[in-house]
């Protein structure tokens, strides 16, 4: 998160864009959201993406332009809508934030509901794994994923500098661009950006529907993944004004949306978010605080669910969330902020297809962060946050929610440490300790009703109670100059965990009739029932990285970057697997550059996945194989980049263990995409 003083020029963030792939320019450090307080010794695994890295790793959605990283999948449900999944954790679990706030939406709610972010309008990702992340919420005990894009410039700009991004490809034929200009004259900054993306169905190999749904009479589509086709378009205006000592600025973004239903063919959702933003920093103050940090941000979202061109069900979310943070002055060898964070918002489904009532839910947190630098080679870190949460639903007169006339209120509290001991100058030893408690979310305590998109039946328990775990990671940590990455195992245990499990009944779903015989919507029939109840439940894995410095000479600079991650997850109570969870998965890449040459070879492998609970469908391993060529150049004071990246050249049938849509759904099929980039 940018945090305090942040001394990332345009100029310089436009060299970071566009430096050497797998590279970054060597600038002023950082304060990344793991860390508030600016050292670089970060207990908690962390990854930030930037520059070619992730230029070369976006995709159309969030989900699925994470999906490689370690621990951390995607549950893909389709082109349109993707979110990260963590340790095998997801939905209200994972903490997705713009600038260090959140934006609210409803993808937490439903697989098919998208995040509203363009990856090509973000200049930097960071994900921040396991507790560490309870600064952002009792709701990032998986992690934190933030992205930033300068919308409210942190630094002042002198001049004129923009980035501009071209293209076309892909298994769905993607048509996107992507462009911004910031300017400024060293007090005021103005950003602008806007950002536009088509694309058709996806092209896939076999047939849509896997050998455990398909049926022989009717086997479905077969290298078409039917109505997966979208478009996205947003932009942004932003400034700031800035001081010897700080800033402060606003920014006002849309995003506009409208793509398929890959489970329900006909059905599309027409997706609205607009988004106010307010920053300010204050610097190298007097007193008790040396710095106070200010975000604001205010969303209104909706999207609707069209059916043969008929609205049928419309989700709103609209509310605030605001952040104040307070970086006190150091004790001794110790520094530290406290905070304090509200959130309001106002959550309503109207029309046939609701199956949660409307709710508002309020919460107000203080958190705090302390880092003591103990002994040269060890630091210690410690935090806390205090979150009261009030859920309040209005069933609005319907018999279905009238268990959801009483008000529930919680109170969570959490707590987390860490300590980074630096073994040799070459390896160190980093470790966390974590209790979180999370409250129920308003879908979790009130849901009733069929939920089409995954052909379930969810009934919420307004009686839970909060869900608590205590987490651990250990890494070890190495970098010589020729090998740098880490290797460490983490585990939670979960007392309440609150899972969407089947309770092995059929319920009856539902049927409506518009009056004309073209548009019945007829979503009646059996369907499974799932309730939202608490197990006790267990998570464990493994998380590995290597980038090893192979030779440099005239024939260019050699690398090769090695990961791998396993998650295992059961439920305890019944002691069987928990769903959706990613199976082992191993990547390498072989990196190349040699003056304005750039390219990679990449294998990708994921074992089949057996564990799961008996009334899911297991997937198979598979292998893929990716390429990518780039070549920089420059046009008088712009700089370039073309390339060209290809996926899944082998044409490999992939579906994801994690995705609930893994026998309807499957991965992209073989695909080739040119790119066009520029910074100037």
């Amino acid at each position: 998160m940018r945090h305090f003083p942040l001394r990332l020029s345009p100029l310089a963030a436009a060299l970071y864009f566009t430096s050497p792939l797998g590279q970054a320019v060597e600038l002023e450090p950082q304060v990344i959201t793991a860390n508030p307080l600016g050292n670089s010794q970060l207990a908690a695994p962390t990854t930030v993406l930037a520059g070619d890295t992730l230029a070369l790793q976006q995709k159309g959605s969030l989900g699925q332009t994470l999906n490689n990283q370690p621990g951390v999948a995607s549950t893909w449900f389709g082109p349109g809508a993707s979110r990260p999944v963590i340790r095998g954790l997801d939905g209200d679990r994972i903490r997705i934030l713009r600038n260090g706030v959140g934006a609210l939406d409803a993808s937490s709610l439903s697989y098919d509901h998208a995040v509203p972010l363009d990856p090509a309008t973000v200049e930097r990702i960071e994900i921040v794994r396991g507790p560490a992340a309870l600064l952002y919420g009792g709701n990032a005990v998986g992690g934190v994923v933030n992205s930033f894009d300068n919308r409210i410039p942190t630094a002042p700009i002198d001049g004129i500098h923009g980035a501009g991004e071209l293209r076309y490809g892909g298994a769905d034929t993607t048509r996107s661009s992507a462009g911004k200009l910031e300017a400024g004259d060293g007090r005021f900054a103005l950003h602008l950006d806007a950002n536009s993306r088509q694309f058709n169905d996806l092209r896939i190999p076999g047939y849509a529907r896997s050998g455990n749904v398909r049926n022989a009479d009717e086997p479905g589509s077969r290298h078409r993944l039917e109505n997966s086709d979208g478009r996205q378009d947003g932009g942004a205006l932003g400034g700031a004004y800035h001081w010897d000592h700080g800033y402060a600025g606003l920014s006002y973004s849309r995003y506009d949306a409208n793509y398929g239903s890959v489970a329900e063919p006909g059905v599309r959702l027409d997706m609205q978010q607009d988004h106010y933003g307010f920053a300010s920093e204050l610097r190298d103050l007097d007193g008790p605080f040396s710095a106070l940090k200010f975000d604001v941000g205010y969303t209104d979202y909706q999207h609707r669910e069209l059916e043969g061109g008929e609205v049928h069900t419309t989700f709103k979310n609209k509310g605030y969330e605001a952040r104040v943070e307070a970086r006190h002055q150091p004790f001794g060898p110790v520094e530290g902020m406290v905070g304090a964070q509200v959130t309001r918002s106002e959550f309503s489904a109207l029309g046939e297809e609701a199956f949660v009532p409307q709710t508002d839910t309020d919460s107000l947190a203080l958190f705090m962060l302390e880092q003591w630098q103990a002994t040269e080679r060890l630091n210690l870190s410690l935090g806390g946050r205090l979150e009261h949460t009030r859920v309040d639903p209005d069933s609005l007169g319907s018999e279905r929610f009238a268990h959801a006339d009483s008000t529930s209120s919680f109170t969570a509290a959490s707590l987390s440490s860490g300590a980074v001991y630096e073994l040799t100058p070459v390896w160190s030893l980093a470790a966390t300790l974590g209790y979180t408690e999370r409250a129920p979310t308003f879908y979790e305590l009130y849901a009733n009703g069929a939920h089409v998109a995954t052909g379930t039946y969810e009934v919420g328990d307004p009686d839970l109670g909060k869900e608590k775990a205590i987490s651990s990671d250990l890494a070890l940590r190495f970098d010589n100059g020729v090998h740098k990455g880490s290797v460490g195992v983490f585990y939670s245990h979960f007392r309440n965990y609150i899972g969407l499990l089947a309770s092995g009944e059929m319920r009856e779903g539902h049927e409506h009739d518009h009056g004309d015989e073209d548009h019945d919507h007829d979503h009646g029939g059996d369907m499974p029932e799932y309730l939202y109840k608490g197990v006790r439940a267990r998570f464990y894995g493994i998380e590995a990285q290597d980038r090893w410095q192979l030779t440099q000479n005239r024939l260019g600079s050699f690398a090769l970057e090695l990961s791998g991650d396993y998650t295992r997850a059961k439920n305890l109570d019944s002691g069987e697997d928990l769903p959706r969870i990613a199976p082992l998965r191993l990547n390498s890449g072989l990196l190349w550059e040699l003056e304005r040459w750039q390219a990679r070879v990449d294998v990708q492998h994921a074992s089949a996945q057996h564990r799961k609970p008996d009334n899911e469908t297991s997937t198979d391993g598979y292998t893929t194989l990716g390429a990518s060529v780039g070549y920089r150049f420059d046009i008088g004071q712009s700089e370039w980049l073309a390339f060209v990246r290809g996926e899944n050249l082998t044409d490999q049938t992939v579906r994801y263990a994690s995705s609930i849509l893994r026998d309807i759904a499957p991965a992209p099929g073989r695909s080739i995409e040119v790119g066009l980039r520029t910074s100037f």
